[in-house]
């Protein structure tokens, strides 16, 4: 395992050795130039709103932002993986982002999506049991050093095989998430109304 994601990652996150960042990058790149990534929808290691988990029907993907990447970042790869199981869960896979300062907003279709752990090209919702507890997402951007000449709908295996050795300066953003559960139970059937 990385030793040094301990030093990106919250201490309340697991430190699984399968992310991305402990595959595919250094210690020395995380910030790099000053990369950094964030959301409007939730702090640093907040709580993901029911709106992009399967707690919702209508759920999408969650807003991101990001600073500019060092110069010469031909492209921005965004993966998200959830480090509470292992192998971590890839939720989102993201590319043919441009290598500059950029935002994907809430629900908005990215240029390029490959397949996540379900074999789909979206966002996979977060969609744990109440028994399941608390789990922590890994939001990973990678700025790369030469564009991907992937096609959309590519592997999970394929994206990270195109991405080795090409990352210039990397970010990180935790949240977490725990099931609303079935609210429907505290309801009561008032039919009687004698």
């Amino acid at each position: 395992m990385a030793d040094w994601l301990d030093s990106v990652l919250p201490k309340d996150c697991p430190r699984n050795s399968g992310l991305a960042i402990a595959r595919l990058t250094e210690e020395n790149r995380i910030g790099r130039g000053g990369l950094t990534l964030t959301s409007p929808a939730f702090a640093p290691g907040g709580e993901l709103d029911p709106c992009f988990t399967a707690d919702e029907e209508d759920a999408v993907a969650p807003p991101m932002e990001w600073t500019a990447p060092p110069p010469g970042t031909q492209e921005m790869v965004l993966i998200v993986e959830d480090a509470s199981v292992s192998p971590p869960t890839l939720h989102w896979s993201v590319w043919g982002l441009a290598g500059q300062r950029g935002k994907l907003l809430e629900g908005e279709v990215p240029p390029r999506v490959g397949k996540n752990a379900k074999q789909n090209s979206e966002w996979l919702l977060p969609a744990q049991s109440e028994e399941d507890g608390t789990h922590h997402f890994v939001f990973q951007l990678f700025a790369l050093e030469l564009p991907l000449t992937l096609m959309p709908g590519a592997s999970a295996k394929d994206v990270f095989a195109a991405i080795e050795g090409q990352v210039s300066a990397a970010a990180v953003l935790t949240a977490t998430y725990r099931s609303a559960g079935d609210d429907a139970d505290d309801w009561e059937d008032e039919d009687d109304f004698d």
